[in-house]
Protein backbone atom coordinates (compact mmCIF):
# COMPACT_ATOMS: atom_id res chain seq x y z
CA UNK A 1 0.00 0.00 0.00
CA UNK A 2 1.01 3.70 -0.89
CA UNK A 3 1.09 4.91 2.81
CA UNK A 4 1.21 8.54 1.84
CA UNK A 5 -2.28 8.36 -0.59
CA UNK A 6 -3.69 6.49 2.61
CA UNK A 7 -3.16 9.04 4.76
CA UNK A 8 -4.00 12.08 2.27
CA UNK A 9 -6.92 10.03 1.58
CA UNK A 10 -8.55 9.05 4.69
CA UNK A 11 -7.64 12.40 6.51
CA UNK A 12 -9.47 14.62 3.40
CA UNK A 13 -12.33 13.00 4.05
CA UNK A 14 -14.93 14.65 6.30
CA UNK A 15 -16.06 12.79 9.92
CA UNK A 16 -16.27 15.52 12.46
CA UNK A 17 -17.23 14.03 15.95
CA UNK A 18 -21.28 12.28 16.04
CA UNK A 19 -21.06 12.24 12.15
CA UNK A 20 -18.49 10.19 10.94
CA UNK A 21 -20.12 7.97 8.38
CA UNK A 22 -18.30 9.20 5.46
CA UNK A 23 -15.04 8.55 6.92
CA UNK A 24 -16.32 5.47 8.32
CA UNK A 25 -17.38 4.06 4.90
CA UNK A 26 -13.75 4.93 3.54
CA UNK A 27 -11.90 3.04 6.03
CA UNK A 28 -14.04 0.42 6.49
CA UNK A 29 -13.45 -0.10 2.62
CA UNK A 30 -10.19 -0.04 3.26
CA UNK A 31 -9.97 -2.44 6.10
CA UNK A 32 -11.86 -5.15 4.37
CA UNK A 33 -8.85 -5.71 2.55
CA UNK A 34 -7.47 -7.42 5.16
CA UNK A 35 -10.35 -7.89 7.50
CA UNK A 36 -13.13 -9.49 5.09
CA UNK A 37 -15.65 -9.82 8.18
CA UNK A 38 -15.54 -5.99 8.89
CA UNK A 39 -18.58 -3.81 9.43
CA UNK A 40 -19.99 -0.73 11.29
CA UNK A 41 -21.09 -1.44 14.82
CA UNK A 42 -23.10 1.34 16.69
CA UNK A 43 -20.65 3.43 14.75
CA UNK A 44 -17.52 1.21 15.15
CA UNK A 45 -15.57 -0.18 12.37
CA UNK A 46 -14.72 -3.56 13.63
CA UNK A 47 -12.92 -6.11 11.66
CA UNK A 48 -11.19 -9.56 13.01
CA UNK A 49 -7.64 -10.24 11.35
CA UNK A 50 -6.66 -13.67 10.16
CA UNK A 51 -7.85 -16.82 11.42
CA UNK A 52 -9.00 -16.57 15.57
CA UNK A 53 -7.44 -19.33 17.50
CA UNK A 54 -8.90 -20.75 20.84
CA UNK A 55 -6.48 -20.33 23.75
CA UNK A 56 -4.74 -17.15 22.02
CA UNK A 57 -5.01 -14.07 23.45
CA UNK A 58 -6.91 -11.74 22.17
CA UNK A 59 -5.45 -8.25 21.07
CA UNK A 60 -7.42 -5.16 20.03
CA UNK A 61 -5.45 -2.17 18.32
CA UNK A 62 -7.49 0.92 17.93
CA UNK A 63 -7.50 4.27 15.70
CA UNK A 64 -10.16 6.75 16.80
CA UNK A 65 -12.23 7.88 12.79
CA UNK A 66 -13.66 10.82 14.36
CA UNK A 67 -12.11 14.38 14.09
CA UNK A 68 -12.71 18.03 15.68
CA UNK A 69 -15.66 20.36 14.04
CA UNK A 70 -18.66 22.22 14.91
CA UNK A 71 -22.17 22.03 14.19
CA UNK A 72 -24.93 24.16 13.54
CA UNK A 73 -26.96 25.41 16.72
CA UNK A 74 -28.44 28.39 14.96
CA UNK A 75 -29.71 30.67 12.06
CA UNK A 76 -29.63 34.06 12.61
CA UNK A 77 -32.45 36.46 10.49
CA UNK A 78 -29.40 37.89 8.48
CA UNK A 79 -28.64 34.43 7.34
CA UNK A 80 -25.47 34.04 9.82
CA UNK A 81 -24.71 30.21 11.03
CA UNK A 82 -23.76 30.16 14.42
CA UNK A 83 -21.79 27.05 15.97
CA UNK A 84 -20.99 24.63 18.69
CA UNK A 85 -17.59 23.39 19.03
CA UNK A 86 -17.29 19.15 18.82
CA UNK A 87 -14.37 18.12 20.49
CA UNK A 88 -11.40 20.63 21.77
CA UNK A 89 -11.33 23.29 19.02
CA UNK A 90 -8.63 25.89 19.16
CA UNK A 91 -10.26 28.77 18.98
CA UNK A 92 -7.88 31.28 18.67
CA UNK A 93 -7.59 30.00 15.00
CA UNK A 94 -11.38 30.21 14.38
CA UNK A 95 -11.38 33.73 12.71
CA UNK A 96 -11.61 34.09 8.86
CA UNK A 97 -11.21 30.40 8.66
CA UNK A 98 -12.77 28.40 5.45
CA UNK A 99 -15.42 25.91 6.36
CA UNK A 100 -17.85 23.51 5.21
CA UNK A 101 -20.82 23.03 6.69
CA UNK A 102 -22.03 19.57 5.90
CA UNK A 103 -26.30 19.82 5.62
CA UNK A 104 -28.57 18.52 2.70
CA UNK A 105 -25.81 18.93 0.06
CA UNK A 106 -22.43 20.34 1.38
CA UNK A 107 -21.67 24.22 1.47
CA UNK A 108 -18.98 26.65 2.13
CA UNK A 109 -18.61 29.06 3.99
CA UNK A 110 -16.22 31.64 6.27
CA UNK A 111 -16.13 32.36 9.46
CA UNK A 112 -16.71 36.06 10.06
CA UNK A 113 -13.29 38.04 11.27
CA UNK A 114 -13.53 41.91 12.81
CA UNK A 115 -11.12 43.73 11.05
CA UNK A 116 -8.30 45.79 13.19
CA UNK A 117 -9.67 49.02 12.09
CA UNK A 118 -13.14 48.32 13.95
CA UNK A 119 -11.39 46.17 16.91
CA UNK A 120 -9.42 48.69 18.04
CA UNK A 121 -6.47 46.21 17.69
CA UNK A 122 -7.72 44.11 20.65
CA UNK A 123 -6.51 40.44 19.88
CA UNK A 124 -9.24 38.60 22.41
CA UNK A 125 -10.01 34.93 21.86
CA UNK A 126 -13.35 34.75 20.31
CA UNK A 127 -15.79 32.39 22.46
CA UNK A 128 -17.14 29.69 20.50
CA UNK A 129 -20.33 31.27 20.96
CA UNK A 130 -18.67 34.58 19.12
CA UNK A 131 -18.55 32.63 16.05
CA UNK A 132 -20.30 33.39 12.55
CA UNK A 133 -20.11 31.68 9.70
CA UNK A 134 -20.74 33.46 6.56
CA UNK A 135 -22.37 31.48 3.47
CA UNK A 136 -23.83 34.06 1.34
CA UNK A 137 -27.25 32.11 1.41
CA UNK A 138 -30.45 34.29 3.59
CA UNK A 139 -31.97 32.62 6.18
CA UNK A 140 -34.85 31.12 4.14
CA UNK A 141 -32.19 29.69 1.71
CA UNK A 142 -29.93 28.38 4.47
CA UNK A 143 -32.99 26.39 5.97
CA UNK A 144 -33.70 24.43 3.09
CA UNK A 145 -30.08 23.41 2.83
CA UNK A 146 -29.36 22.77 6.71
CA UNK A 147 -30.52 21.81 9.70
CA UNK A 148 -29.62 22.48 13.45
CA UNK A 149 -27.08 19.96 14.79
CA UNK A 150 -25.48 19.81 11.26
CA UNK A 151 -21.51 19.16 11.18
CA UNK A 152 -19.08 21.87 9.90
CA UNK A 153 -15.24 20.80 9.49
CA UNK A 154 -12.31 22.78 8.06
CA UNK A 155 -11.99 23.34 4.20
CA UNK A 156 -8.43 22.17 4.05
CA UNK A 157 -6.90 19.45 1.43
CA UNK A 158 -3.41 17.92 2.68
CA UNK A 159 -0.30 19.19 1.12
CA UNK A 160 3.02 17.89 1.21
CA UNK A 161 6.11 19.16 3.16
CA UNK A 162 9.70 19.10 2.47
CA UNK A 163 10.72 15.75 3.60
CA UNK A 164 8.19 13.04 4.27
CA UNK A 165 6.10 15.47 6.00
CA UNK A 166 2.21 16.11 5.60
CA UNK A 167 0.00 19.18 6.75
CA UNK A 168 -4.00 18.60 6.93
CA UNK A 169 -6.93 18.93 9.01
CA UNK A 170 -7.53 15.37 10.50
CA UNK A 171 -4.32 13.69 10.58
CA UNK A 172 -5.37 13.33 14.60
CA UNK A 173 -6.24 10.27 14.13
CA UNK A 174 -6.72 9.27 10.74
CA UNK A 175 -2.52 8.86 10.33
CA UNK A 176 -3.39 6.29 13.23
CA UNK A 177 -5.91 4.21 11.07
CA UNK A 178 -3.26 4.27 8.60
CA UNK A 179 -0.20 3.01 10.84
CA UNK A 180 -2.55 0.05 11.41
CA UNK A 181 -3.72 -1.26 8.23
CA UNK A 182 -0.04 -0.77 7.06
CA UNK A 183 0.77 -2.79 10.23
CA UNK A 184 -1.85 -5.30 8.84
CA UNK A 185 -0.27 -5.28 5.48
CA UNK A 186 3.45 -6.37 6.70
CA UNK A 187 1.98 -8.94 8.78
CA UNK A 188 -0.12 -11.05 5.67
CA UNK A 189 2.28 -13.50 5.53
CA UNK A 190 3.27 -13.98 8.94
CA UNK A 191 2.16 -16.00 11.84
CA UNK A 192 0.79 -14.03 14.87
CA UNK A 193 0.68 -14.27 18.65
CA UNK A 194 -2.48 -12.90 18.81
CA UNK A 195 -6.02 -13.03 17.94
CA UNK A 196 -5.92 -9.44 16.46
CA UNK A 197 -9.30 -7.08 16.12
CA UNK A 198 -9.21 -3.97 14.38
CA UNK A 199 -11.19 -1.15 15.97
CA UNK A 200 -12.13 2.15 13.97
CA UNK A 201 -13.88 3.93 16.92
CA UNK A 202 -15.95 6.83 16.92
CA UNK A 203 -16.27 10.15 19.09
CA UNK A 204 -12.63 9.81 20.76
CA UNK A 205 -12.91 13.64 21.06
CA UNK A 206 -16.21 13.66 22.76
CA UNK A 207 -14.80 11.32 25.64
CA UNK A 208 -13.97 8.29 24.10
CA UNK A 209 -17.43 7.42 23.41
CA UNK A 210 -16.70 4.74 20.69
CA UNK A 211 -13.96 3.24 22.61
CA UNK A 212 -15.78 2.91 25.54
CA UNK A 213 -18.45 0.45 23.77
CA UNK A 214 -16.30 -0.92 21.63
CA UNK A 215 -13.99 -2.24 24.77
CA UNK A 216 -17.41 -3.59 26.43
CA UNK A 217 -18.18 -5.35 23.54
CA UNK A 218 -14.92 -6.97 22.65
CA UNK A 219 -13.31 -7.51 26.09
CA UNK A 220 -9.89 -7.71 24.69
CA UNK A 221 -6.76 -9.32 27.18
CA UNK A 222 -4.72 -6.63 25.04
CA UNK A 223 -5.47 -3.39 23.50
CA UNK A 224 -3.08 -0.69 21.81
CA UNK A 225 -4.19 2.60 21.35
CA UNK A 226 -2.37 3.92 18.10
CA UNK A 227 -2.78 7.80 18.79
CA UNK A 228 -1.22 11.26 18.12
CA UNK A 229 0.60 12.92 20.71
CA UNK A 230 2.77 16.11 20.62
CA UNK A 231 5.25 16.96 18.63
CA UNK A 232 7.96 19.38 19.36
CA UNK A 233 7.61 22.60 17.95
CA UNK A 234 9.70 26.39 18.77
CA UNK A 235 8.79 27.41 22.29
CA UNK A 236 6.99 24.13 23.87
CA UNK A 237 8.69 22.35 26.34
CA UNK A 238 11.01 19.98 25.07
CA UNK A 239 10.35 17.45 28.06
CA UNK A 240 6.80 17.21 27.12
CA UNK A 241 6.93 16.48 23.18
CA UNK A 242 8.06 13.71 20.93
CA UNK A 243 10.82 14.46 18.14
CA UNK A 244 9.81 13.93 14.21
CA UNK A 245 11.56 10.82 12.52
CA UNK A 246 12.51 9.63 15.84
CA UNK A 247 9.36 7.15 15.59
CA UNK A 248 6.76 6.61 17.68
CA UNK A 249 5.58 7.18 21.51
CA UNK A 250 5.35 4.39 23.70
CA UNK A 251 3.22 5.15 26.32
CA UNK A 252 4.43 4.89 30.32
CA UNK A 253 1.76 5.64 32.89
CA UNK A 254 0.29 4.46 35.99
CA UNK A 255 -2.90 3.69 34.17
CA UNK A 256 -1.36 1.83 31.07
CA UNK A 257 0.25 -1.70 31.80
CA UNK A 258 3.59 -1.52 32.26
CA UNK A 259 4.31 -5.19 30.94
CA UNK A 260 3.22 -4.33 27.73
CA UNK A 261 5.11 -0.83 27.63
CA UNK A 262 8.64 -3.39 28.16
CA UNK A 263 6.97 -5.74 25.86
CA UNK A 264 6.89 -3.23 22.97
CA UNK A 265 10.30 -1.72 24.29
CA UNK A 266 11.65 -4.84 23.71
CA UNK A 267 9.99 -6.05 20.23
CA UNK A 268 11.46 -2.43 19.33
CA UNK A 269 14.48 -2.99 20.54
CA UNK A 270 15.37 -6.30 19.05
CA UNK A 271 14.11 -5.65 15.66
CA UNK A 272 15.97 -2.61 15.90
CA UNK A 273 13.63 0.21 14.98
CA UNK A 274 13.55 3.52 16.74
CA UNK A 275 10.81 4.76 19.27
CA UNK A 276 10.63 7.29 22.33
CA UNK A 277 9.20 7.54 25.02
CA UNK A 278 5.69 9.47 26.45
CA UNK A 279 5.61 9.37 30.47
CA UNK A 280 2.47 10.15 31.62
CA UNK A 281 1.69 10.85 35.21
CA UNK A 282 -2.23 10.03 34.94
CA UNK A 283 -4.86 9.57 32.58
CA UNK A 284 -3.47 9.53 28.83
CA UNK A 285 -6.76 11.41 27.40
CA UNK A 286 -6.90 8.31 24.42
CA UNK A 287 -8.96 5.44 23.82
CA UNK A 288 -6.06 3.09 25.76
CA UNK A 289 -7.84 4.76 29.17
CA UNK A 290 -11.48 2.94 28.25
CA UNK A 291 -9.77 -0.73 27.45
CA UNK A 292 -8.33 -0.58 30.91
CA UNK A 293 -11.25 -0.15 32.61
CA UNK A 294 -13.74 -2.22 30.58
CA UNK A 295 -15.12 -5.18 32.54
CA UNK A 296 -12.39 -6.87 33.51
CA UNK A 297 -9.91 -4.37 32.48
CA UNK A 298 -7.51 -4.79 29.59
CA UNK A 299 -3.99 -4.40 29.41
CA UNK A 300 -3.84 -1.41 27.91
CA UNK A 301 -0.88 0.79 26.16
CA UNK A 302 -0.77 3.73 23.70
CA UNK A 303 1.47 4.30 20.71
CA UNK A 304 1.62 7.68 19.83
CA UNK A 305 2.40 9.26 16.10
CA UNK A 306 4.07 12.67 16.69
CA UNK A 307 2.09 15.53 15.46
CA UNK A 308 2.63 19.27 15.58
CA UNK A 309 -0.65 21.66 15.68
CA UNK A 310 -3.10 19.39 17.15
CA UNK A 311 -6.47 20.60 16.37
CA UNK A 312 -6.06 22.99 13.89
CA UNK A 313 -6.33 23.03 9.81
CA UNK A 314 -3.01 22.55 9.46
CA UNK A 315 -1.34 19.76 11.72
CA UNK A 316 2.10 18.21 10.58
CA UNK A 317 3.10 14.68 10.69
CA UNK A 318 6.09 12.85 9.35
CA UNK A 319 5.24 9.46 7.11
CA UNK A 320 8.30 7.91 8.25
CA UNK A 321 7.05 8.13 11.96
CA UNK A 322 3.37 6.38 10.73
CA UNK A 323 5.11 3.86 9.05
CA UNK A 324 7.60 3.09 12.25
CA UNK A 325 4.19 2.54 14.20
CA UNK A 326 3.14 0.06 11.97
CA UNK A 327 6.62 -1.70 12.25
CA UNK A 328 6.52 -1.17 15.72
CA UNK A 329 3.00 -3.13 15.72
CA UNK A 330 3.51 -6.18 13.64
CA UNK A 331 7.07 -7.01 15.41
CA UNK A 332 5.31 -6.68 18.45
CA UNK A 333 2.38 -9.01 16.89
CA UNK A 334 4.35 -11.15 15.38
CA UNK A 335 7.86 -11.76 16.67
CA UNK A 336 6.31 -12.95 19.89
CA UNK A 337 4.76 -15.97 17.56
CA UNK A 338 8.05 -16.76 15.94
Amino acid sequence: MNIKDTIIALSEIHGASGDESAAAKLALDMLREYCPDAKIINGNIIGNFGTHRQGVPSLVLDAHIDQIGMCVTYITDDGFIKVGNLGGIDRRLLPAQQVVIHGKKDIKGVISSVPPHLSGGEGKVPEIEDISIDTGYSKAELEQIISLGDSITFDVKCRCLAGNRITGGALDDRCGAAAILYALELLKDRETAYNVTVIFSTQEELGERGAKIGAYTLAPDIAIAVDVSFAYAQGEDEKKCGYFGKGAMIGISPCLSREISDRLIKAVESAGLSYQLEVMNGMTSTNADQYSVAREGAKACTLSIPLRNMHTPVEVIDTNDVINTAEILAEFIGRAAE
